[in-house]
């Protein structure tokens, strides 16, 4: 008897280390659909709930024995069976841009996860949750301060990353590819009077008056500091290139 009902909890536990090994690390997720997999998970039925718990508890101690690139792993796992969470995607994120990026060496190493985290929330969490708050403050956040700021010693590398990207987009028209709607880049400028969309705080006010849309209460004022404190970092960074 007993070992009838530990079955399909073993089986569920295999399943879930085999999408985390299919997945691989998270700097390689943009190449993976959710909704996609969310049905192949779909499949578990009950046992989903069971088994994100348990992934949920495994991340839990990654994180406290500091081991966060296989945190990194299992967090694709985990976005895969909560797609509609907002805590999953803004805590995958977190830790892609602040946990493992500081763990590389090399500037051009520790961007390739900061722009990981960028991808996941922007091209992967928002296509699947698009009027979700957290999700927008956190983007936004991003650029704020992990590049706009200098909380890293890599942070000027991580800017000159962004301006080249920009440059690429913007002589290309390819602003679809930063999931960037020209129209409302236009409206921003607007009202910022900014137009420099290679300094990363532009992008921050984008992303932050982008979620006020469906934003309320602490959310919106959240977002709304966002573009306040965005403006102000902008206005100083042109005060000294004059």
């Amino acid at each position: 008897m007993k070992r009838a009902i530990l079955l399909p909890v073993v089986a569920v536990l295999a399943l879930a280390a085999s999408a985390a090994a299919q997945l691989g690390l998270a700097s390689r997720r943009a190449a993976a659909s959710p909704a996609l997999a969310e049905g192949a998970f779909a499949a578990l039925g009950a046992f989903r709930s069971v088994l994100a718990e348990v992934v949920w508890f495994r991340a839990d101690r990654l994180q406290a024995e500091g081991r966060y690139v296989e945190l990194a792993q299992l967090a694709s796992t985990l976005a895969l069976l909560e797609p509609h969470t907002p805590e999953v995607w803004s805590f995958a994120a977190w830790n892609l841009a602040y946990n493992v990026s500081v763990m590389m060496n090399a500037p051009e190493d520790r961007w390739r996860w900061v722009e990981a985290s960028i991808r996941l929330l922007r091209d992967e969490g928002l296509k699947v949750n698009p009027r979700e708050p957290e999700l927008y403050r956190e983007l936004a956040w991003t650029f704020e301060l992990k590049i706009g700021a200098n909380l890293d010693s890599a942070a000027p590398y991580y800017r000159k990353m962004w301006a080249e990207t920009v440059r690429d987009v913007r002589r290309r028209g390819a602003w679809e590819e930063l999931g960037m709607e020209p129209m409302r880049m236009m409206a921003v400028e607007r009202f910022t009077g900014f137009d420099d969309w290679t300094n990363p705080q532009l992008s921050a006010i984008y992303w932050a008056l982008k979620g006020i849309d469906s934003a309320s209460g602490r959310d919106r004022r959240a977002l709304e500091m966002i573009v306040r404190q965005a403006m102000v970092i902008y206005s100083k960074n042109m005060k000294e290139q004059t």
